[in-house]
C-alpha cells in the first residue's frame, strides 16, 4: 500500500469560488486578476539574478498562505471558544532547485497566539493545518514547518 492509498482526500466536494489571474511576461512582466483587484509588476528577486523591481510569485504565495492559514486558525479558535486577539501568521516561502531538474518550494509559517497558553495554541495550530486549503494543497509536495512563538 502506498501513500496514495492511505491519504485523506482533501479535494473540494463543491467549488464555492474561483479566483482568476493572468500572467503577462512570466517573472519579468505583470499579473492581473479578472476582477481588476490585482495589477502588479513582477520581477525576479536579486537572489535569483533579477533587479527586484516588482513583487514575485513567492511573495504572492507567502501572502496567500499566511492569510489563509490565519483564517483557518481563527475559524478553529472560534469553534472552540478561544480568544485570538492579536494573533498573526507570517509565511516565508523559499524556492530552489530540486533533484529532478526543476524547482521546488519550502514554507515556514510563524504563528503568534499571544493570549493563549502553549498547549492550547499548539492544538489550534494543528487543527488549522488540517483545515487550511493551502496546507491541504501542499501536504506531501512542499516541506511546511510551523513555528509557534
Amino acid at each position: 500500500m502506498n501513500d496514495q492509498d492511505t491519504a485523506v482526500d482533501t479535494r473540494p466536494t463543491k467549488i464555492m469560488y474561483v479566483a482568476e489571474a493572468t500572467a503577462h511576461g512570466g517573472r519579468d512582466g505583470y499579473v492581473t486578476s479578472q476582477d481588476g483587484q490585482i495589477e502588479l509588476k513582477v520581477a525576479m528577486p536579486p537572489a535569483l539574478g533579477g533587479d527586484g523591481n516588482g513583487t514575485n510569485p513567492e511573495q504572492l504565495f507567502a501572502a496567500g498562505y499566511s492569510s489563509c492559514f490565519h483564517n483557518a486558525l481563527i475559524l478553529v479558535g472560534n469553534r472552540e471558544g478561544y480568544d485570538l486577539t492579536g494573533s498573526t501568521v507570517a509565511a516565508k516561502v523559499g524556492i530552489g532547485p530540486n533533484k529532478h531538474r526543476g524547482y521546488g518550494l519550502a514554507v515556514a509559517l510563524s504563528v503568534s497566539l499571544p493570549v493563549l497558553d502553549a498547549g492550547v495554541a499548539a492544538k489550534l495550530v494543528d487543527a488549522a493545518h488540517e483545515v487550511c486549503p493551502y496546507s491541504n494543497a501542499t501536504r506531501g509536495n512542499v516541506d511546511v514547518s510551523i513555528l509557534l512563538g
